[in-house]
Formats: structure tokens, sequence, C-alpha cells
């Protein structure tokens, strides 16, 4: 019974989300009018649900290919295999099972990897160490093979910032670089197994994600739901493209200096040529995963982070232009540490944490 969801998380997806399909060839190739085109497409997106796809990303298709078969070798292991890796207490590394270590109820039916990605100063290959130490000599091609797609996942969520950057008229295209270049990602490796009870059951309940961007690959059996228009909407898959989501770090960080300060009233604006409803600006920006009965499902999501001590504030040329700023300063740390020891991620994660950070102490600390 714990992995039953209450019938208000269960209501069908009829129709298809027909989420914004950027091509980014143009713009990676410094095409400026392409480049103008897609930002206007993204902030159109952005102004309504937050989700779009891209294609011509860049990304070697043989590279995805390559992740999903080494991520069907790990969930194939026996459990006992794989429980010997399993995610532990304070940790936020490593196989977990229905994330029944953190929650009792509403259990999602799923299995998932998770493991680190950061491209610092060092040489260290960090998701091969991870693999070589975790589950030794038989995943080193897996390590190899997710160290790379890591790789290709931090370069496209910085160009995706970059054109994130020119949507929002900041004055400077690679303003985030500054945040993102030395932070610490997350990959994960989602496997939905068939489930005989669909109707009662989901892989993941509905949720923001509390990180700051996040590019996901879905597997052709499909079930990704949007909240959008308030009903739920199905994606359809797509081997070519990513689907692209804010997280709830760039929700607030950015957004917030363009809200209005009463929220449900709809007032459109224009930045750098752009359309925004301030009020809509990244409103209703949550998400589910459904399972099948008769099929098993995979996805693989990468969550572009911070480093964990800066400080994210809006940029101040959007502050001083557009309005006043409506959340108070934090970390990417303290976000974290909310929803790993507080509060379980779920689609009002932003506002609840808002509500811990101005009670906490912490807040008095940020440079």
């Amino acid at each position: 019974m714990n992995f039953v969801w209450p019938k208000e998380y269960l209501v069908n997806a009829n129709e298809e989300f027909q989420a914004p399909l950027i091509d980014l060839d143009g713009f990676l190739k410094g095409n400026k009018e392409a480049t103008k085109n897609a930002a206007k497409l993204i902030s159109k997106a952005c102004s309504t649900h937050g989700f779009f796809q891209v294609i011509n990303h860049g990304v070697d298709l043989s590279l995805i290919s390559e992740a999903y078969d080494q991520m069907d070798g790990f969930f194939k292991l026996p459990i006992d295999k794989k429980l010997s890796v399993r995610k532990m207490k304070g940790s936020m590394w490593g196989y977990s099972g229905a994330h029944a270590d953190r929650f009792s109820s509403k259990l999602p039916w799923k299995e998932t990897l998770s493991f680190p990605f950061h491209d610092n100063d060092t040489f260290e290959p960090v998701v091969t160490n991870y693999f070589d130490s975790t589950l030794g000599d038989d995943f080193q091609q897996a390590g190899e093979a997710f160290q790379k797609y890591c790789e290709a996942m931090k370069k496209l969520g910085m160009k995706v910032m970059e054109i994130l950057a020119i949507s929002l008229g900041v004055d400077k295209s690679d303003y985030y670089k500054y945040l993102f270049e030395d932070g610490c990602s997350i990959m994960r490796c989602n496997y939905y197994p068939s489930c005989q009870e669909p109707s009662v059951a989901l892989g993941t309940g509905p949720h923001c994600d509390p990180t700051t961007l996040t590019i996901l690959h879905q597997d052709q059996v499909g079930g990704l739901d949007v909240f959008a228009d308030h009903k739920w909407q199905t994606v359809r898959p797509r081997s070519d493209a990513f689907v692209v989501n804010i997280g709830d770090t760039f929700t607030d960080r950015v957004a917030a200096s363009i809200q209005a300060k009463v929220r449900c009233v709809w007032k459109l604006g224009i930045i750098n040529g752009f359309e925004y409803h301030f009020d809509r600006l990244f409103d209703d920006l949550f998400y589910r995963a459904v399972v099948n009965r008769y099929k098993e499902r995979r996805s693989l999501a990468f969550f572009l982070c911070p480093k964990d001590d800066k400080v994210l504030r809006p940029p101040q040329d959007i502050m001083s232009r557009d309005g006043t700023k409506q959340y108070p300063d934090f970390t990417w740390s303290q976000l974290l540490q909310f929803t790993q020891n507080y509060y379980r991620a779920d689609e009002a994660t932003l506002q609840n944490f808002i509500k811990w950070l101005k009670s906490s102490k912490t807040t008095n600390h940020l440079p």
C-alpha cells in the first residue's frame, strides 16, 4: 500500500503537451538572428510553464544510446549487488529503490542511481572514479561512458544558461558562468519497472526540481507529464531531443527580480523586446512520471547546479531596471539542505523553502 497514491495525484493526462521545440544549431554556430529567434521561443516557454525541448544540441546520439546501455547493465544486476552501493543516510549518491530510505508513503515506483559530476581545475574524471570505487572493474566502461555523457550535459547546460540570459536581457550573456563553472551537478539514471496497477501508482510524484536546470532524455516508452494550463499533459518522447525545464533555484533568483509583488494578477511587460507575463513567469512549474503496465521505462536526468557556497541573487542590471527583489538571497547548499533533511520536494518546494529560510538564522551569514 505504500506505493498507492491519493486520487488527486492520479488525474489522467489526456492531451499532448506542445513543448516549444528549440533548434540550437544556429545559436551554437554564432548566428545572431537564429540566436534571437531561439531566445524568443525560450522566453515564451518560460513565461508560461518553463518547459521546452532542444534539438540540434550538439550531443552525439550514440553517446545517449551508450548511456542507456550502461544503465541497463546496472539495473539488471541482482538486488544484493545494487544494494551494495545504496544511497546512505546523509549522502546524495548511490542506488535507491523507491526512495524507501527517506519516505514511508507515496513511494515512487522506480529505482535510481545518482552520482556527482564536476569539471573544476583538477583533471580527475570524477564519474569514472565513482564507478571504479563503488562498482569495480566490471563497470569501468560504464564510468567512462557516463563521464563523457556528463561532460556533454554540462556543456549543453551552460549554453542553455547563456541563451536564457539573453532572453532575460542580462547585459552579459555569460553572467551565470561564474555560478556553475565549478559547481557539482547531479546525474541520475531513472528506471521505472512495469507496474500491474499503473492507475494507482506513480513513477515520480508531482514536484518542482530544486536545482537550476534539468536536462532530461526519456526513452521511447514515454511517461513524462507536465502540469500546464491547469491540467496534466503528456510529453511525447523524441530520440533526438532533450527536455529542458527550469528549476527552483533559477526560478527564484531570476524571475523574482521581474515578478510583480501581487501574485495571480497578470501584467504584460516587455524586456529586451521579449514579452513576459510577470506573475506567470516560471509559474505552475511542476511535473510527474507515470508508469506503464506492460513496459519498463528509462530516463537520463542531468541537474545543473551552482557551486554550493555561491550566493544566489538576481542580476543587478535586471534588479535596477525591472523591480524589487521578492525573495531573500540564499546559497544552493541551503536549498539542498532543506530538500534533503526537512522537506520532500513537491510542487510547493520553493514557497516552503522561503518560509523556512526567513525563519532560519543562516540568512544572517551571507556576504
